[in-house]
């Protein structure tokens, strides 16, 4: 059952070729039908994140292949427009948030196919705007804490880049927790830290030594903290997350020690964790800039090649 012929022509922002900013183009599209285990989603909006300009460079390649075009965006809230056999959790009219697979992509769009393990109701009382936001550095954020860092009530955590998206979302997230949080960030943005309940406060550049031994996680979401500074804050037994895997890092993790290197996983309940945590309130991931799909081109390369909007997700709006 749909509201919308699948036939129509939508438009989004898709690419013919790996490569920066230049290679996107706002164009009509014919939205896929949704497989099994798949939902067609009208997009209400959608938010970027630095993975969509490194996979749009090929930096995926492997996984996303040479299949042109391609959409752009992974995270989105809206309504469930169709659904696929198979598909038990949700139904059409659902308002929902997600994420779209990394092969899939597509979300910078006013449609796009997910699968409904990656896919979630939304909280009522949360904006398409707000929702759009949290998928990726809230899941991110979620399973750092509490998978690979293994959290428990009481415990002390360390967010290396504490204001940044994953950064923030990962203090909320053990602070909702129970746990004390200390992090790093810009000294002009220590304020902003101090108000979420972080304490102590360091800039980035920081002398371990005053902070030796105080932490049983660490979680570097800014992958600048040298791993002997990371080693020095632990205390025993205490844990180290990176969020940036590489074959380092996942070299380094093989060995004993506390090192552990986080690849995100679609996991419903995770999700589902995350859009509650929103809905309640214990979660907020900033809004810096809001813009509509016609104007998004340019507002994304801005944010790739110039930082900016800075303190919070640039979110795309498709109504």
């Amino acid at each position: 059952m749909t509201s919308l012929p699948l036939e129509a022509t939508m438009q989004r922002i898709q690419y013919h070729q790996y490569g920066g900013p230049e290679v996107m183009r706002l164009e009509e599209f014919e939205p896929a039908r949704p497989g099994a285990g798949e939902v067609l989603v009208r997009v209400r909006a959608a938010a970027a994140n630095p993975m969509d300009w490194g996979i749009r460079g090929g930096a995926m390649k492997m996984v996303t292949g040479r299949r042109f075009p391609r959409g752009l965006g992974y995270d989105f809230a809206g309504v469930v427009e169709a659904i696929g056999r198979d598909v038990t959790r949700l139904r059409v009219g659902d308002e929902v948030l997600g994420g779209a697979s990394i092969k899939a992509s597509g979300a910078f769009g006013e449609m796009v196919v997910a699968e409904e393990k990656g896919v979630v109701k939304k909280p009522s009382n949360l904006s398409y705007e707000e929702a759009a936001a949290l998928p990726t550095v809230g899941l991110t954020a979620f399973q750092a804490v509490t998978k690979k860092g293994k959290l428990r009530p009481g415990q002390t955590v360390f967010v290396h880049g504490c204001l940044g998206g994953v950064g923030r979302a990962a203090a909320q997230i053990a602070l909702a927790r129970g746990a004390s949080v200390g992090g790093s960030c810009r000294a002009t943005a220590a304020q902003d830290a101090r108000d979420l309940g972080i304490d102590p406060i360091v800039e980035f550049d920081f002398d371990p030594t005053p902070l030796s031994g105080l932490f049983d996680l660490v979680i570097d979401t800014a992958d600048t903290l040298k791993g002997k500074d990371a080693q020095r804050l632990l205390k025993p037994g205490g844990r180290v997350v990176g969020i940036h895997p590489t074959p380092a890092r996942f070299a380094r993790a093989a060995l004993p020690g506390p090192f552990q290197v986080l690849v995100t996983q679609p996991v419903t309940k995770d999700i589902e964790e995350v859009a509650r945590a929103a809905g309640e309130g214990t979660l907020r991931v900033p809004i810096a800039r809001t813009v509509p799909l016609t104007e998004a081109i340019a507002a994304l390369t801005e944010l790739e090649r110039d930082g900016t909007p800075k303190g919070g997700k640039l979110v795309i709006t498709t109504a």
